[in-house]
Order: structure tokens, then C-alpha cells, then sequence
């Protein structure tokens, strides 16, 4: 048993301190400090990590922070969703999103040429860039081969962009594949659609992604998954778990909630039963906004892997220098 613990605010309190004081405070403050430390041991174990995210999370500010992660080598595997990769590419290439409201008028927003996302604002110009810019992306990818794993396709695509801030560039810098089971769910399906109607013979194979993902791990492998959100991001991520054993790590966080019976709300509990995490694993399901959270547990256990040397780029630029650790 724990005593609860008086939370207390000091100056220039770390967020590290404050994570640590969550462990005495109660609700899913605890969940939220036991994440971290789930986290943390998932990386000492030296596991394969699946991070898993949604679209929305690449629109706001997550998303310079996912690409430092690839960077630091927290993920060894990334899957997400198509709308990310869309939004991705956008702000890789220059354009801004804007911060409104959730209480806009949205009929006037339209009349704008203004799409929200929550209080999140894209603009159709941006779209239309897009389009521009993916056409002449899919002409390369068509010139060097015909057929591509969806993996095969978007490293290629990172490889084209140059955006420290980018996930696609940081995954293909790092050799971190990531995967997108539902590719052709949004604006890049629409042209990829579009693309092979002037080309029949360009391909885009999800089924022989679905085995690179298989591949990505094994059944010896000790596996971890950090799932934001929920969706077919999440589910993709634990299937492949599953058939390789089960993970013996896992951290949910999400808005949704075991009731509903959704993919989005079940929780490690629920993994269990389908194998696809392992009885005995260490795991821990928070539940509130990610935009919170994750921040909050990440960076805790961040601090601690720096501390112990277990950061890539960290222990790269520690060694050029001549730092030893």
C-alpha cells in the first residue's frame, strides 16, 4: 500500500518532480506516473517499441516531439494513421496551422476555405499545396519502381524532405519504418487513387506491408507499445504483437473509455485476454487528453533514460564530444 502524499509546489519544480509526486496523489495522476515508469523500463529492457498515434496528434504540437523521440531512439516502430502523414508532409514544406476555438462559427470557417480539427485550424490552401506537392513525389517514387510497400513508399518520402521537425525524415534518417494499414483513408488516398489511374501499373501493396510489420519483431523479441489514441493505429500495432507472442510492455493513453467496447477504449486488461499483451507484463492505461499526458509522462521518463546514458542522439553527441558517461 501507498500513503497518499500532500502535492506541493516548490519553485523551479522539474516536471520530473511533479511526475514523481503523482504517485502519491490518487485517480490517474498515479496511472500517469506508472506509465512513465513503464516507459522506462521498456527501454532498459532493451524492447522493441511500437509508438502508436492519430492523425490529430501530428496536427497540434506533438508533432516536433514524436520526431525528437525517433531521434532519441525511443521508437523502434511507428504506426499512425494517413491524415498524420498528410499534415506531415505540410508543415515539412512550410505551412503553418493556427490555434481557434472549439466554439467557432464553422459554417463561416467554410465559407473561408477553413477546416478545424478540435480548435485547430488547416486551411484548404494547404490542401491544395499538397496536392502539388504529393503528384510530383508519386512521379519520383514511379520513375525508381513500380510497386511499394506502404513502409517502402513513406521512407522513400522522408527521404525527400528535409525538416528536422518532420517524422517522416527523422524515421527515415533512423531507419524507423512506419506503418499506415489504412493509406488511402483521406487526402494522400484520394491522389494515390488519382496517380494510378495515368499509371496502372503503379502499386501500392498493404498486404506485404502487413508482413513487414510481422517482420519488424519476433516471437523472442521483448516487445513494448506506446499507444496514443486508439484506432486502427493501435490495433495494427498489438496484432502484430500478438502474433509474435504478446508484448511484455504496454502503455495506453486515450479520451475513450472501456464501455463503449471500442478499440480505443479497451485497456491492458482487455489486451490480456486476446494474448496480445502478456500476463505478467508491466503496463498502464491513462485516461485523459494526450496533448497532456504524454508530455508530461515522456519527459519524466526522458530525464531518467538521459541520466543512464540509454538516449541515442544524447549518447552520440556525448561521445563526439568526448563527454564519457
Amino acid at each position: 500500500m501507498v500513503k497518499v502524499k500532500d502535492l506541493k509546489w516548490k519553485q523551479d519544480m522539474r516536471v520530473s518532480e511533479l511526475v514523481d509526486s503523482y504517485e502519491f496523489i490518487g485517480f490517474q495522476s498515479v496511472e500517469l506516473q506508472r506509465a512513465s515508469e513503464v516507459i522506462v523500463k521498456m527501454k532498459k529492457d532493451s524492447a522493441k517499441v511500437f509508438l502508436t498515434f492519430t492523425s490529430n496528434m501530428v496536427t497540434s504540437g506533438l508533432r516536433g516531439f514524436f520526431a525528437q523521440l525517433i531521434e532519441l531512439g525511443i521508437a523502434d516502430v511507428i504506426v499512425t494513421t494517413v491524415g498524420g502523414l498528410e499534415e506531415d508532409i505540410m508543415k515539412a514544406t512550410g505551412e503553418d496551422f493556427q490555434i481557434g476555438s472549439f466554439q467557432t462559427d464553422d459554417v463561416e470557417l467554410h465559407e473561408k476555405g477553413i477546416n478545424r480539427v478540435g480548435n485547430l485550424l488547416i486551411k484548404n490552401e494547404s490542401y491544395m499545396n499538397f496536392e502539388s506537392l504529393i503528384e510530383r513525389m508519386l512521379k519520383k517514387l514511379y520513375e525508381k519502381q513500380k510497386r511499394w510497400a506502404v513502409s517502402e513508399m513513406l521512407r522513400e518520402i522522408g527521404l525527400m524532405l528535409d525538416d528536422e521537425n518532420s517524422i517522416l525524415y527523422q524515421a527515415a534518417k533512423n531507419d524507423v519504418p512506419i506503418f499506415c494499414p489504412a493509406i488511402t483513408d483521406g487526402a494522400f488516398g484520394f491522389h494515390l487513387y488519382l496517380f494510378q489511374q495515368d499509371h496502372p501499373d503503379f502499386m501500392v501493396d498493404v498486404v506485404k506491408d502487413f508482413g513487414n510489420i510481422l517482420f519488424a519483431s519476433s516471437f523472442d523479441d521483448r516487445k513494448g507499445v506506446i499507444a496514443l489514441g486508439g484506432s486502427i493505429s493501435k490495433h495494427h500495432a498489438i496484432l502484430s504483437t500478438l502474433l509474435n507472442g504478446g508484448a511484455e510492455y504496454a502503455v495506453y493513453m486515450t479520451t475513450a473509455h472501456r464501455t463503449s467496447g471500442s478499440m480505443s477504449g479497451a485497456n491492458t486488461n482487455e489486451a490480456k485476454s486476446w494474448g496480445k499483451v502478456k500476463d505478467e507484463s508491466d503496463v498502464a492505461t491513462v485516461i485523459g487528453d494526450v496533448s497532456i499526458t504524454f508530455p508530461l509522462a515522456m519527459i519524466h521518463a526522458l530525464d531518467e533514460l538521459a541520466e543512464d546514458g540509454l538516449l541515442k542522439s544524447l549518447k552520440k553527441s556525448n561521445e563526439d564530444s568526448g563527454v564519457v558517461k
